[in-house]
């Protein structure tokens, strides 16, 4: 799976398994804010990586992926810092129609019932007409 500049940028790395492929985002100097902690805006860029994907590889599944997908808001909840280890998100599709798509997406280290931060997406599907 190609990741966009932006997550190459970031170190994200991809693992494909069951359903939507978890990100991977090393801790390091691309991604520190404060010391010793993880950048809100690599939080959020990790989030919107996984929604990305999350979003290309259901339109894979339904024959659509030459679909393409703009962006239209983002929501991002914070729930605690994230400290100096790997990152990982994941996320999920919850509404696919023909126009517009809504996806989710959770990021947590260790434990993923902690979450570290999660965000709402939505997205215009545009065919390449």
């Amino acid at each position: 799976m190609n990741l966009p500049p932006y997550a190459e940028l970031l170190g994200i790395t991809a693992e494909t398994g069951e359903g939507a492929p978890v990100l991977a985002m090393p801790f390091g100097a691309d991604v520190v804010g404060r010391p010793g902690f993880v950048h809100g805006g690599a939080l959020a860029g990790l989030l919107e990586m996984a929604a990305i994907v999350a979003l290309k590889h259901a339109l894979e599944k339904e024959g659509r992926d030459d679909t393409r997908v703009k962006p239209v808001n983002v929501t991002v909840d914070f729930m605690r810092g994230g400290r100096e280890k790997v990152t990982y998100a994941q996320g999920k599709v919850t509404r696919l129609g023909t126009r517009i798509a809504n996806v989710e997406a959770a990021a947590w280290q260790g434990d993923r019932e902690r979450l570290v931060a999660s965000a709402r997406m939505n997205f215009l599907l545009a065919n390449p007409d």
